[in-house]
This record gives structure tokens, C-alpha cells and sequence, in this order.
């Protein structure tokens, strides 16, 4: 059955233009055809089509259907996003199919991109719950300058992610089960050594997310996964 983001359906019983210009101008779904919505919060709703016109898609709610948590805790990922905008929309695309609550981007020292349009990134975020059948969005900031962030207090466990040649630990290994978690990935250059000792100072646990040298993105999907992995 085709999902459909309906964020303010229990308020307005109606799909936003552009899922309603799907559902009725491809999908070709008429008066009559029961349609899943979500509203990204936590629930499905069963529905039918009310009224299809060229530009509007009433609905009729059936059913509520909460879906459970698929996951414990709460998974923070940090990253700086990459030179390649395509790579970091990547990121999101996979890491909203895998699991996770809340996305960050950084802004650093060796950061190759200052600036992102975070709309673009919810609307691919919005795609990728709809296919996975995730009935809660990930929460998306702005981007955010690295002391800013690592100085903000956090009630959870808190990792950092480097390349550097000194003491780490895995990763899958220091992540409580059902307790908060965040991580930090830093750009293609890594964080500068100065990053690393602030966030140490800040609580922060410097981890590894294997032996291989990953790319941004690689990486901040390879800590996702492992966070929603330790938390199954």
C-alpha cells in the first residue's frame, strides 16, 4: 500500500500538494482507494480518498496505527558534510532506512563545505522513512560551529570519531544499550587534533568505527549502523 507524509493530518485531513499531486496525478488513485499515511510523529493512519481533484486529496482516517520504538535510546549522529553534496545526501537516505533520531552537521576547522540547505536533506529523509516503513523522522539541524556543539551540554553517552594516532576505543564496545547516544564525525581531513582534545574535555570518548579509513559519509553511516545495531 503507498505511504504518504501527512504531517497535520488529525488537524487537516488532506495531503500537502506535492504527495497529493503523486498520489493523484501518477499514482492515478481515485475517490474511494485506501491510501497509509504517516505524520512522521510515531503513527500510520489507514485511509481512504475522500474527494481527487487535479491539485487537492481529501482523506478519511480508518485507523490509527502507532508503531512501537525500533530501537532503544535516543541515536545522535554529527557530521561535517561533505565537499560532494550528493555523498552527504547519501548519509541521510541510509542512515533514515537504518535508524536513527537526530542528525547534526558540523562545521570545522578542515570542514570543505560552511553551509548546507537542510530542506533538501528532509525531503530525502521523508522519502527514505516513507520506503522503510519508519513512522518517525529523524530530527534535522542546522549547521552548527564544532565548539558550539561539543560545549553543549548532552544527557547521554558522547563519542568522537578520529583518525588520529592515539588512545580509542571501538565503537561497539563503549555504546550502553537503551542509554542516549552521540557521535561525531569529522570531514575528510579529520578533526584537527585541537577539536579532538576539546571534545575530550567536554565528556566526549574517542572512538573507533573499524580498522579501514572511511570517507565522511562511510563513516558516519557505519557508526549509525552500529549505534542502531547495539540498540536492537
Amino acid at each position: 500500500m503507498h505511504v504518504f507524509y501527512t504531517p497535520d493530518i488529525l488537524t487537516h485531513p488532506e495531503l500537502p500538494e506535492e504527495e497529493a499531486r503523486h498520489c493523484v496525478r501518477v499514482l492515478r488513485l481515485e475517490s474511494g482507494s485506501e491510501i497509509m499515511l504517516t505524520d512522521g510523529k510515531g503513527n500510520f493512519y489507514r485511509a481512504q480518498i475522500s474527494i481527487a481533484t487535479n491539485k487537492r486529496c481529501l482523506v478519511d482516517i480508518l485507523e490509527t496505527i502507532p508503531q512501537p520504538p525500533l530501537w532503544k535510546g535516543y541515536l545522535h549522529v554529527a557530521m561535517a558534510p561533505t565537499k560532494s553534496l550528493d555523498r552527504t545526501e547519501w548519509f541521510a537516505e541510509k542512515a533514515t532506512e537504518i535508524g536513527f533520531d537526530e542528525l547534526t552537521f558540523l562545521n570545522c576547522r578542515f570542514s570543505e563545505r560552511k553551509d548546507i540547505k537542510t530542506e533538501r536533506i528532509s525531503k530525502i529523509i521523508v522519502s527514505a522513512a516513507k520506503q522503510s516503513l519508519k513512522a518517525r523522522l529523524p530530527k534535522i539541524n542546522e549547521i552548527t560551529k564544532f565548539k558550539d556543539f561539543v560545549t553543549t551540554p548532552f544527557d547521554g553517552q558522547k563519542f568522537i570519531a578520529h583518525c588520529y594516532d592515539k588512545p580509542k576505543t571501538p565503537l561497539k564496545e563503549v555504546v550502553v544499550k537503551g542509554e542516549r547516544a552521540l557521535v561525531a564525525i569529522g570531514p575528510e581531513g579529520d578533526f584537527s587534533e585541537e577539536e579532538v582534545e576539546l571534545a575530550i574535555a567536554n565528556g566526549f570518548i574517542p572512538v573507533s568505527i573499524g580498522t579501514s579509513r572511511l570517507r565522511t559519509e562511510t563513516a558516519a553511516f557505519a557508526a549509525c549502523h552500529i549505534l542502531n545495531l547495539q540498540n536492537q
